[in-house]
Protein backbone atom coordinates (compact mmCIF):
# COMPACT_ATOMS: atom_id res chain seq x y z
CA UNK A 1 0.00 0.00 0.00
CA UNK A 2 1.79 3.21 -1.10
CA UNK A 3 2.10 6.08 1.33
CA UNK A 4 -0.13 9.07 0.67
CA UNK A 5 3.00 11.20 0.19
CA UNK A 6 4.32 8.81 -2.48
CA UNK A 7 0.96 8.61 -4.23
CA UNK A 8 0.92 12.42 -4.53
CA UNK A 9 3.90 12.09 -6.90
CA UNK A 10 2.47 9.19 -8.90
CA UNK A 11 1.88 10.87 -12.26
CA UNK A 12 0.39 7.70 -13.73
CA UNK A 13 -2.30 7.63 -11.02
CA UNK A 14 -3.10 11.34 -11.30
CA UNK A 15 -3.09 11.27 -15.10
CA UNK A 16 -5.83 8.66 -14.84
CA UNK A 17 -7.69 10.96 -12.46
CA UNK A 18 -7.24 13.93 -14.83
CA UNK A 19 -8.72 11.88 -17.65
CA UNK A 20 -11.99 11.68 -15.69
CA UNK A 21 -12.57 15.38 -16.42
CA UNK A 22 -13.76 16.87 -19.69
CA UNK A 23 -11.74 20.04 -20.32
CA UNK A 24 -12.67 22.68 -22.84
CA UNK A 25 -9.89 24.14 -25.02
CA UNK A 26 -8.63 27.46 -23.78
CA UNK A 27 -6.42 28.92 -21.06
CA UNK A 28 -4.59 26.78 -18.51
CA UNK A 29 -6.82 27.06 -15.47
CA UNK A 30 -4.90 27.99 -12.33
CA UNK A 31 -8.03 29.37 -10.66
CA UNK A 32 -9.48 26.11 -9.36
CA UNK A 33 -10.49 27.66 -6.03
CA UNK A 34 -13.70 29.31 -7.28
CA UNK A 35 -15.49 26.00 -7.70
CA UNK A 36 -14.39 22.53 -8.71
CA UNK A 37 -15.10 20.58 -11.84
CA UNK A 38 -17.32 17.54 -11.74
CA UNK A 39 -15.83 14.44 -13.28
CA UNK A 40 -17.41 13.14 -16.45
CA UNK A 41 -19.19 10.36 -14.55
CA UNK A 42 -20.50 12.76 -11.90
CA UNK A 43 -21.76 15.17 -14.56
CA UNK A 44 -23.54 12.33 -16.33
CA UNK A 45 -25.07 11.11 -13.07
CA UNK A 46 -26.20 14.66 -12.33
CA UNK A 47 -27.86 14.89 -15.74
CA UNK A 48 -29.63 11.57 -15.15
CA UNK A 49 -30.93 12.86 -11.82
CA UNK A 50 -32.11 16.10 -13.44
CA UNK A 51 -34.00 14.08 -16.05
CA UNK A 52 -35.41 11.74 -13.39
CA UNK A 53 -36.77 14.53 -11.19
CA UNK A 54 -38.01 16.46 -14.21
CA UNK A 55 -39.95 13.44 -15.47
CA UNK A 56 -41.34 12.40 -12.10
CA UNK A 57 -41.66 15.81 -10.48
CA UNK A 58 -42.73 15.79 -6.83
CA UNK A 59 -43.68 12.11 -6.50
CA UNK A 60 -40.24 10.66 -5.66
CA UNK A 61 -39.33 13.81 -3.75
CA UNK A 62 -42.34 13.61 -1.43
CA UNK A 63 -42.19 9.83 -1.13
CA UNK A 64 -38.44 9.31 -0.77
CA UNK A 65 -36.15 12.35 -0.69
CA UNK A 66 -38.08 14.30 1.95
CA UNK A 67 -38.54 11.25 4.16
CA UNK A 68 -35.44 9.07 3.84
CA UNK A 69 -32.99 9.91 1.05
CA UNK A 70 -32.15 13.37 2.34
CA UNK A 71 -31.30 11.97 5.76
CA UNK A 72 -29.27 9.12 4.26
CA UNK A 73 -27.24 11.62 2.26
CA UNK A 74 -26.71 13.72 5.37
CA UNK A 75 -25.54 10.62 7.26
CA UNK A 76 -22.94 9.89 4.58
CA UNK A 77 -21.63 13.47 4.76
CA UNK A 78 -21.18 13.42 8.54
CA UNK A 79 -18.11 11.22 8.19
CA UNK A 80 -16.30 13.96 6.24
CA UNK A 81 -16.37 16.11 9.37
CA UNK A 82 -16.21 13.52 12.12
CA UNK A 83 -19.57 14.62 13.54
CA UNK A 84 -22.98 13.17 14.30
CA UNK A 85 -25.49 13.64 11.45
CA UNK A 86 -27.83 15.44 13.85
CA UNK A 87 -25.46 18.42 13.75
CA UNK A 88 -25.71 18.94 9.98
CA UNK A 89 -28.15 20.86 7.82
CA UNK A 90 -28.10 21.06 4.03
CA UNK A 91 -27.52 24.53 2.58
CA UNK A 92 -26.99 26.11 -0.82
CA UNK A 93 -23.37 27.05 -0.09
CA UNK A 94 -21.00 27.90 2.75
CA UNK A 95 -22.01 31.58 2.76
CA UNK A 96 -25.65 30.58 3.10
CA UNK A 97 -24.96 28.61 6.27
CA UNK A 98 -22.45 31.04 7.72
CA UNK A 99 -24.78 34.01 7.36
CA UNK A 100 -27.55 32.05 9.04
CA UNK A 101 -25.25 31.20 11.95
CA UNK A 102 -24.15 34.83 12.32
CA UNK A 103 -27.57 36.45 12.19
CA UNK A 104 -29.21 33.84 14.42
CA UNK A 105 -26.55 33.60 17.12
CA UNK A 106 -28.48 34.69 20.21
CA UNK A 107 -25.72 35.21 22.76
CA UNK A 108 -25.11 38.91 22.04
CA UNK A 109 -26.09 42.03 23.95
CA UNK A 110 -25.73 45.71 23.13
CA UNK A 111 -22.12 46.78 23.62
CA UNK A 112 -20.61 43.34 22.92
CA UNK A 113 -17.80 43.05 20.39
CA UNK A 114 -17.44 40.93 17.25
CA UNK A 115 -14.01 39.96 15.91
CA UNK A 116 -13.03 39.64 12.25
CA UNK A 117 -9.74 39.79 10.37
CA UNK A 118 -8.62 41.22 7.04
CA UNK A 119 -8.86 37.73 5.52
CA UNK A 120 -12.55 36.95 5.97
CA UNK A 121 -14.71 36.22 2.96
CA UNK A 122 -16.91 39.14 1.88
CA UNK A 123 -20.23 37.52 2.78
CA UNK A 124 -18.97 36.73 6.30
CA UNK A 125 -17.57 40.22 6.82
CA UNK A 126 -20.80 41.81 5.58
CA UNK A 127 -22.89 39.65 7.89
CA UNK A 128 -20.78 40.46 10.94
CA UNK A 129 -20.89 44.19 10.20
CA UNK A 130 -24.61 44.04 9.50
CA UNK A 131 -25.37 42.31 12.80
CA UNK A 132 -23.19 44.85 14.61
CA UNK A 133 -25.18 47.75 13.14
CA UNK A 134 -28.53 46.15 13.93
CA UNK A 135 -27.74 45.22 17.52
CA UNK A 136 -25.49 48.02 18.69
CA UNK A 137 -22.29 45.95 18.70
CA UNK A 138 -18.68 46.94 18.04
CA UNK A 139 -16.55 45.41 15.30
CA UNK A 140 -12.93 44.65 16.15
CA UNK A 141 -10.80 43.94 13.09
CA UNK A 142 -7.25 42.63 13.14
CA UNK A 143 -4.77 42.42 10.26
CA UNK A 144 -2.28 39.61 9.71
CA UNK A 145 1.31 40.12 8.64
CA UNK A 146 2.58 38.27 5.57
CA UNK A 147 4.06 35.79 5.48
CA UNK A 148 2.53 34.87 8.84
CA UNK A 149 3.82 32.15 11.13
CA UNK A 150 1.86 29.65 13.19
CA UNK A 151 2.93 31.47 16.35
CA UNK A 152 2.16 34.96 15.04
CA UNK A 153 -1.34 33.98 14.01
CA UNK A 154 -2.22 32.51 17.39
CA UNK A 155 -0.59 35.46 19.16
CA UNK A 156 -2.59 37.98 17.12
CA UNK A 157 -5.84 36.46 18.34
CA UNK A 158 -4.66 36.15 21.93
CA UNK A 159 -3.74 39.83 21.91
CA UNK A 160 -7.13 40.75 20.46
CA UNK A 161 -8.92 38.82 23.22
CA UNK A 162 -6.80 40.41 25.95
CA UNK A 163 -7.21 43.94 24.62
CA UNK A 164 -10.94 43.61 23.92
CA UNK A 165 -12.58 41.69 26.77
CA UNK A 166 -16.08 42.31 25.39
CA UNK A 167 -15.52 40.09 22.33
CA UNK A 168 -18.22 37.41 22.37
CA UNK A 169 -18.21 36.07 18.82
CA UNK A 170 -15.60 35.83 16.07
CA UNK A 171 -15.36 34.65 12.50
CA UNK A 172 -12.44 32.42 11.58
CA UNK A 173 -11.63 31.45 8.00
CA UNK A 174 -9.93 28.06 7.82
CA UNK A 175 -8.43 28.58 4.33
CA UNK A 176 -8.35 32.24 3.37
CA UNK A 177 -9.66 32.96 -0.12
CA UNK A 178 -7.32 35.89 -0.73
CA UNK A 179 -3.90 34.39 -0.03
CA UNK A 180 -4.51 30.70 0.67
CA UNK A 181 -3.17 30.90 4.22
CA UNK A 182 -4.39 28.00 6.36
CA UNK A 183 -5.25 29.14 9.86
CA UNK A 184 -4.21 27.11 12.94
CA UNK A 185 -7.83 26.51 13.84
CA UNK A 186 -7.40 24.23 16.84
CA UNK A 187 -5.00 26.59 18.63
CA UNK A 188 -7.08 29.70 17.87
CA UNK A 189 -10.33 28.06 18.96
CA UNK A 190 -8.68 26.94 22.21
CA UNK A 191 -7.50 30.49 22.88
CA UNK A 192 -10.97 31.83 22.11
CA UNK A 193 -12.57 29.42 24.58
CA UNK A 194 -10.20 30.58 27.32
CA UNK A 195 -11.68 34.07 26.88
CA UNK A 196 -15.30 33.01 26.50
CA UNK A 197 -15.42 33.73 22.77
CA UNK A 198 -17.49 31.62 20.37
CA UNK A 199 -16.08 30.86 16.92
CA UNK A 200 -17.95 30.52 13.62
CA UNK A 201 -15.66 28.65 11.24
CA UNK A 202 -15.69 29.36 7.51
CA UNK A 203 -14.62 26.04 6.01
CA UNK A 204 -15.58 26.88 2.42
CA UNK A 205 -12.13 26.13 0.95
CA UNK A 206 -11.10 23.49 3.49
CA UNK A 207 -13.53 20.62 3.04
CA UNK A 208 -12.11 18.06 0.64
CA UNK A 209 -8.46 19.08 0.74
CA UNK A 210 -7.88 19.16 4.52
CA UNK A 211 -8.83 16.29 6.83
CA UNK A 212 -11.39 17.59 9.29
CA UNK A 213 -12.44 16.44 12.76
CA UNK A 214 -14.59 19.25 14.08
CA UNK A 215 -14.92 17.92 17.66
CA UNK A 216 -11.12 17.58 17.86
CA UNK A 217 -10.75 21.14 16.58
CA UNK A 218 -13.22 22.34 19.21
CA UNK A 219 -15.50 23.86 16.56
CA UNK A 220 -19.19 24.28 17.48
CA UNK A 221 -20.42 26.32 14.47
CA UNK A 222 -19.27 26.05 10.84
CA UNK A 223 -20.23 26.30 7.17
CA UNK A 224 -18.81 24.37 4.20
CA UNK A 225 -19.01 24.01 0.42
CA UNK A 226 -19.33 20.70 -1.37
CA UNK A 227 -18.74 22.19 -4.84
CA UNK A 228 -15.06 23.05 -4.40
CA UNK A 229 -12.75 20.16 -3.44
CA UNK A 230 -15.39 17.48 -2.89
CA UNK A 231 -16.37 17.71 -6.57
CA UNK A 232 -20.14 18.08 -6.27
CA UNK A 233 -22.46 20.13 -8.48
CA UNK A 234 -22.89 23.80 -7.65
CA UNK A 235 -25.41 24.93 -5.00
CA UNK A 236 -24.42 22.38 -2.35
CA UNK A 237 -23.22 23.25 1.14
CA UNK A 238 -23.38 22.21 4.77
CA UNK A 239 -23.99 24.01 8.04
CA UNK A 240 -22.79 22.45 11.30
CA UNK A 241 -23.97 23.16 14.82
CA UNK A 242 -22.74 21.09 17.74
CA UNK A 243 -26.00 19.46 18.97
CA UNK A 244 -25.16 20.55 22.52
CA UNK A 245 -25.05 24.17 21.31
CA UNK A 246 -28.20 24.13 19.19
CA UNK A 247 -30.00 26.43 21.62
CA UNK A 248 -27.46 29.19 20.94
CA UNK A 249 -28.65 29.52 17.33
CA UNK A 250 -32.26 30.57 16.77
CA UNK A 251 -34.33 29.01 13.96
CA UNK A 252 -33.73 31.02 10.80
CA UNK A 253 -36.56 33.54 10.31
CA UNK A 254 -38.64 31.58 12.79
CA UNK A 255 -38.41 28.40 10.69
CA UNK A 256 -40.72 25.72 12.10
CA UNK A 257 -40.55 23.19 9.27
CA UNK A 258 -39.27 20.46 11.59
CA UNK A 259 -40.23 19.71 15.21
CA UNK A 260 -37.79 21.22 17.66
CA UNK A 261 -35.04 20.59 18.45
CA UNK A 262 -33.77 20.14 14.88
CA UNK A 263 -30.70 21.72 13.31
CA UNK A 264 -32.48 21.88 9.94
CA UNK A 265 -34.65 24.72 11.22
CA UNK A 266 -31.46 26.84 11.45
CA UNK A 267 -30.97 26.64 7.69
CA UNK A 268 -32.72 28.85 5.17
CA UNK A 269 -36.13 27.42 4.30
CA UNK A 270 -36.52 26.54 0.64
CA UNK A 271 -36.48 23.82 -1.99
CA UNK A 272 -32.97 22.49 -2.48
CA UNK A 273 -31.39 21.34 -5.74
CA UNK A 274 -32.63 17.78 -5.38
CA UNK A 275 -30.86 16.32 -8.46
CA UNK A 276 -27.57 17.72 -7.15
CA UNK A 277 -28.11 16.15 -3.73
CA UNK A 278 -28.97 12.80 -5.33
CA UNK A 279 -25.65 12.97 -7.18
CA UNK A 280 -23.68 13.02 -3.94
CA UNK A 281 -23.55 9.23 -3.70
CA UNK A 282 -21.43 9.17 -6.86
CA UNK A 283 -19.47 12.24 -5.76
CA UNK A 284 -18.46 10.71 -2.43
CA UNK A 285 -17.53 7.43 -4.09
CA UNK A 286 -15.08 9.24 -6.37
CA UNK A 287 -13.83 11.44 -3.53
CA UNK A 288 -12.76 8.33 -1.63
CA UNK A 289 -11.29 6.71 -4.75
CA UNK A 290 -9.01 9.74 -5.07
CA UNK A 291 -7.78 9.25 -1.52
CA UNK A 292 -10.26 11.44 0.32
CA UNK A 293 -9.14 14.75 1.77
CA UNK A 294 -5.78 13.33 2.79
CA UNK A 295 -4.93 12.02 -0.67
CA UNK A 296 -6.30 15.03 -2.51
CA UNK A 297 -4.59 17.45 -0.16
CA UNK A 298 -1.24 15.71 -0.55
CA UNK A 299 -1.45 15.93 -4.34
CA UNK A 300 -2.50 19.57 -4.34
CA UNK A 301 0.23 20.50 -1.86
CA UNK A 302 2.81 18.68 -3.98
CA UNK A 303 1.82 20.66 -7.07
CA UNK A 304 1.74 23.88 -5.07
CA UNK A 305 5.26 23.27 -3.75
CA UNK A 306 6.61 22.63 -7.24
CA UNK A 307 5.88 26.16 -8.39
CA UNK A 308 6.37 27.90 -5.04
CA UNK A 309 9.87 26.45 -4.55
CA UNK A 310 10.91 27.92 -7.90
CA UNK A 311 9.06 31.21 -7.44
CA UNK A 312 10.96 31.88 -4.20
CA UNK A 313 14.20 31.91 -6.20
CA UNK A 314 12.96 34.61 -8.58
CA UNK A 315 13.96 38.18 -7.83
CA UNK A 316 10.92 40.44 -7.88
CA UNK A 317 8.43 37.73 -6.83
CA UNK A 318 7.03 37.56 -3.31
CA UNK A 319 5.10 34.48 -2.17
CA UNK A 320 2.63 35.45 0.53
CA UNK A 321 2.21 32.16 2.37
CA UNK A 322 4.74 30.52 4.68
CA UNK A 323 6.12 27.08 3.75
CA UNK A 324 5.18 25.68 7.14
CA UNK A 325 3.09 22.64 6.03
CA UNK A 326 0.49 23.52 8.66
CA UNK A 327 -0.21 26.84 6.91
CA UNK A 328 -0.60 26.13 3.18
CA UNK A 329 -2.81 24.21 0.78
CA UNK A 330 -3.70 24.23 -2.94
CA UNK A 331 -4.20 28.01 -2.92
CA UNK A 332 -1.16 30.26 -2.64
CA UNK A 333 -0.87 33.91 -3.64
CA UNK A 334 2.10 35.87 -4.93
CA UNK A 335 2.84 39.34 -6.14
CA UNK A 336 5.27 41.07 -8.46
CA UNK A 337 7.08 43.48 -6.19
CA UNK A 338 7.60 46.14 -8.86
CA UNK A 339 3.87 46.95 -9.14
CA UNK A 340 1.17 47.79 -6.61
CA UNK A 341 -1.89 46.67 -8.59
CA UNK A 342 -1.48 43.04 -9.66
CA UNK A 343 -4.36 43.00 -12.17
CA UNK A 344 -2.15 44.07 -15.10
CA UNK A 345 0.14 41.12 -14.32
CA UNK A 346 -2.85 38.79 -14.23
CA UNK A 347 -3.72 40.13 -17.68
CA UNK A 348 -0.15 39.51 -18.89
CA UNK A 349 -0.17 35.95 -17.58
CA UNK A 350 -3.29 35.27 -19.61
CA UNK A 351 -2.41 37.20 -22.77
CA UNK A 352 1.23 36.18 -23.07
CA UNK A 353 1.32 32.76 -21.42
CA UNK A 354 -2.25 31.42 -21.61
CA UNK A 355 -2.41 31.15 -17.80
CA UNK A 356 -5.70 31.96 -16.09
CA UNK A 357 -5.28 33.32 -12.55
CA UNK A 358 -7.18 35.89 -10.49
CA UNK A 359 -6.23 39.06 -8.62
CA UNK A 360 -7.32 39.41 -5.01
CA UNK A 361 -7.53 42.58 -2.94
CA UNK A 362 -8.67 43.50 0.54
CA UNK A 363 -6.04 41.98 2.80
CA UNK A 364 -3.42 44.01 4.64
CA UNK A 365 -0.74 42.68 2.30
CA UNK A 366 -2.39 44.49 -0.61
CA UNK A 367 -3.12 43.31 -4.14
CA UNK A 368 -1.98 39.80 -4.97
CA UNK A 369 -2.37 37.03 -7.55
CA UNK A 370 -4.09 33.85 -6.44
CA UNK A 371 -2.78 30.65 -7.98
CA UNK A 372 -4.80 27.51 -7.34
CA UNK A 373 -3.76 24.16 -8.76
CA UNK A 374 -6.34 21.44 -9.35
CA UNK A 375 -6.69 17.74 -10.05
CA UNK A 376 -6.27 18.23 -13.79
CA UNK A 377 -3.16 20.44 -13.38
CA UNK A 378 -0.14 18.91 -15.12
CA UNK A 379 3.58 19.26 -14.60
CA UNK A 380 3.73 21.09 -17.92
CA UNK A 381 1.23 23.61 -16.53
CA UNK A 382 3.48 24.17 -13.52
CA UNK A 383 6.53 24.63 -15.75
CA UNK A 384 4.63 27.16 -17.87
CA UNK A 385 3.76 29.16 -14.75
CA UNK A 386 7.35 29.16 -13.49
CA UNK A 387 8.64 30.26 -16.92
CA UNK A 388 6.07 33.07 -17.03
CA UNK A 389 6.96 34.33 -13.55
CA UNK A 390 10.64 34.26 -14.36
CA UNK A 391 10.31 36.09 -17.68
CA UNK A 392 7.81 38.69 -16.47
CA UNK A 393 9.94 39.43 -13.43
CA UNK A 394 13.18 39.68 -15.43
CA UNK A 395 11.54 42.21 -17.73
CA UNK A 396 11.39 44.63 -14.77
CA UNK A 397 14.72 43.98 -13.02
Amino acid sequence: MPRIEDNARDEHFWQAIAERYDLAPGPINLENGYFGRMTRDVAQDYQRNIDFINRNNSVPVRQHFDTTQGLEIRDSLAGLLGVAPAGLALTFCASDGLQSLIRNYNGLQTGDQLLISDLEYHSVEYAMRGVARQRGLEIIEISHTHPATFESLVASYRQAFERNPRIKLMALTHVTHRTGLVMPVEAIVAAAKEHGVDVILDGAHALGQIELDLPALGVAFAGFNLHKWIGAPLTLGLMYIDPQRLGDIDPDMGNERYPEPDVRNRAVYGTVNIPAWLTLTKVLQEHHEMGGARGKGARLNYLRNLWVSEARKIEGIEVLVNDDPRLYCAITSLRFTHVQDQQPMVDRLLKDYNLFTVARNGSACGSCIRVTVGFATTLDDINQLVRALRELSQAHT
